[in-house]
C-alpha cells in the first residue's frame, strides 16, 4: 500500500503544471501562446500592419502573458475599458463572450459592469448590460457555483461522468489525471451528488484510496460512522469493503480516486445511498 501511495502521489504532483494551465483564472509558469487571425481576415488587405499588431502583438504576445497576468483578469479589464470608452459594438460583445470562457460568473459580470457605471456612466452601463445579459442568458445560480468551485481547484474537474451516471445521486463529473504508473482520476460531485453502496473486490490488495482536493464530502463503509472528507483528507478503502462517497449537501466536493493493483478484481456496484441516510449526515 505504501508503494502506491508514494507512486500515485508523485504522479499527481506532475500533473499540477497541466492543471495551472488549463485554469483561465490561475497564472501559468510560462507564457501561453494565443492564436488571433481576427485581424488578418478582417484587415488583412486593408490595413495588413495594423491586422499584424492586433493578431501578433496585442493577442500574440500581450494577451499571452498569463504568467504575468491570468486571462481572467485580463477579460474584466478589457470589458471594464470597452465600457469606460463607451465601445458598446461587437468588440465588447467578443470579450464579453471571451470573460465568461475565461470564468467570468453572471453574478460577477453584473457586480462589475454596477460598479463601472458609477465611474464610467449610466447609459455606458445600460449598453453594456443588455449585451451581457445575452451572453450570460443560459447561466444558472447553479452553474455560477460550479464555476466559482472549478476556478479555485488545482486539478480540472473535467466532462460529466456520464458512463457511471447510473450510479449515482446527482451529476458527477471526470477528469483523468495519470494514466501512467497509477491511474488517477479527479471526481467531482455537486452538491448532495453521491455515488451508489459499492464494493472493490479483490483476491489479493486491491482496493481503493481517495484524497480530498477541493469542498467537503463524506465516505462510508457499511456498519460505520461516516468520515468527512476535507482538502487534504486520505481515505483508505480495504477490498471487498462496502461503502460509498460523494458530497455534502450545501458543498460541491472533489476527491483524486486511485485504483490499487489487485488479483481477480472488478467493481460491484448495489443500491442508493437512501434519502434517510445521506441527510441525516452533517
Amino acid at each position: 500500500m505504501n508503494k502506491f501511495y508514494i507512486v500515485a502521489v508523485m504522479a499527481a504532483i506532475s500533473s499540477l503544471t497541466m492543471a495551472y494551465s488549463q485554469n483561465p483564472a490561475r497564472l501559468t509558469d510560462e507564457p501561453v501562446e494565443i492564436r488571433q487571425t481576427a485581424g488578418r481576415a478582417a484587415l488583412g488587405e486593408f490595413a495588413p500592419k495594423f491586422a499584424e499588431l492586433n493578431d501578433d502583438v496585442l493577442f500574440g504576445e500581450v494577451w499571452s502573458r498569463t504568467d504575468k497576468l491570468a486571462l481572467r483578469d485580463r477579460s474584466i479589464v478589457t470589458v471594464t475599458a470597452l465600457v469606460s470608452s463607451g465601445i458598446i459594438d461587437s468588440s465588447l460583445t467578443y470579450h464579453l463572450q471571451e470573460a465568461k470562457k475565461n470564468g467570468v460568473t453572471r453574478t460577477e459580470i453584473a457586480e462589475i459592469l454596477t460598479q463601472v457605471a458609477f465611474y464610467a456612466g449610466w447609459p455606458k452601463a445600460w449598453g453594456a448590460f443588455r449585451q451581457a445579459t445575452e451572453v450570460w442568458k443560459d447561466t444558472s445560480d447553479a452553474a455560477d457555483a460550479k464555476a466559482v468551485f472549478e476556478r479555485e481547484m488545482i486539478f480540472p474537474i473535467g466532462e460529466p461522468n456520464t458512463a457511471y451516471a447510473r450510479y449515482f445521486t446527482g451529476n458527477s463529473y471526470l477528469a483523468p489525471v495519470s494514466s501512467e504508473q497509477v491511474k488517477i482520476f479527479n471526481v467531482t460531485f455537486e452538491p448532495g451528488c453521491r455515488n451508489n453502496w459499492h464494493i472493490h473486490h479483490a483476491s489479493k490488495g486491491g482496493g481503493q484510496m481517495l484524497i480530498g482536493v477541493g469542498g467537503r464530502g463524506w465516505y462510508q463503509e457499511e456498519g460505520k460512522e461516516a468520515v468527512e472528507i476535507l482538502p487534504g483528507t486520505v481515505i483508505h478503502i480495504p477490498a471487498n469493503v462496502k461503502h460509498w462517497h460523494g458530497a455534502a449537501s450545501d458543498s460541491w466536493f472533489s476527491h483524486l480516486a486511485f485504483e490499487l493493483d489487485g488479483e481477480d478484481s472488478s467493481n460491484e456496484w448495489l443500491d442508493p445511498v437512501t434519502d434517510d441516510v445521506y441527510l441525516d449526515l452533517r
